[in-house]
């Protein structure tokens, strides 16, 4: 299942975020990569555990995290720490599909990746990202301060950019929907549960749907 989230930061935020990332020192994104992705993955990575990192991430991840629709979409368990990404003319990334389990000392499994859009999407050529799926390959390219959600055991890659910048924030989460077909199921229902709930409140079939609702997260949840 893929889901987007259209301009969820506001244009003040995307100018501060524009802001603190010109004060940025990137660095090869390889640093990152692991044994696999080395080989293919050609971009720049803005350094962790930096003041710029902090101020960041209060924006861009604490923005998302208060947004409904993201923890519709993914019953987030845990959210890894973001990686800020820079594609400039002729970097790309290959195809590959994420690691499994990430987080080092402090591990987690990878269900769901995301990608947050941070440039205009007509300030930069190429720098699509490229999801593949049963019904052929995806190409995304997201308004900046769109997010798009995709199953990290989906094969993607970013095309080559052949002109201007594109800045991204990457992460990962650990649901507690661990299949991404009850993860789509449990979406698609709450939808028709939340119209049910405006439209037609304590009506039999609101009830029906609430109950089959609850008692499909109480089978299927991972705490």
């Amino acid at each position: 299942m893929m889901n987007i989230i259209e301009n969820f930061l506001s244009e003040f935020e995307l100018q501060q975020v524009s802001s603190i990332l010109s004060t940025v020192d990137f660095q090869d994104g390889k640093i990152s990569a692991g044994l696999t992705a080395r080989s293919i993955k050609n971009n720049a990575e803005a350094p962790v555990n930096t003041p710029q990192m902090t101020e960041l991430n209060e924006i861009v991840m604490g923005k998302l995290v208060r947004e409904p629709e993201y923890r519709a979409i993914c019953w987030p368990k845990r959210i890894a720490a973001p990686i800020y990404a820079r594609y400039e003319p002729g970097m790309e990334y290959g195809e590959h599909v994420d690691d499994p389990v990430m987080g080092g000392s402090s591990m987690y499994r990878s269900d769901i990746s995301l990608t947050i859009f941070l440039s205009a999407a007509d300030s930069y050529e190429g720098g699509e990202l490229i999801i593949s799926h049963d019904f052929g390959k995806q190409k995304i390219k997201l308004d900046a301060g769109s997010v798009v959600f995709y199953p990290s055991s989906s094969l993607h890659s970013v095309a080559p950019v052949t002109s201007g910048t594109r800045d991204v924030a990457v992460s990962w989460i650990q649901s507690t929907i661990r299949d991404a077909d009850k993860r789509s199921l449990l979406y698609e229902l709450n939808q028709a549960r939340e119209i049910l709930i405006k439209e037609q409140p304590g009506s039999p079939a609101c009830t029906r749907v609430c109950n089959s609702f609850n008692n499909l997260v109480r089978q299927w949840v991972e705490i």
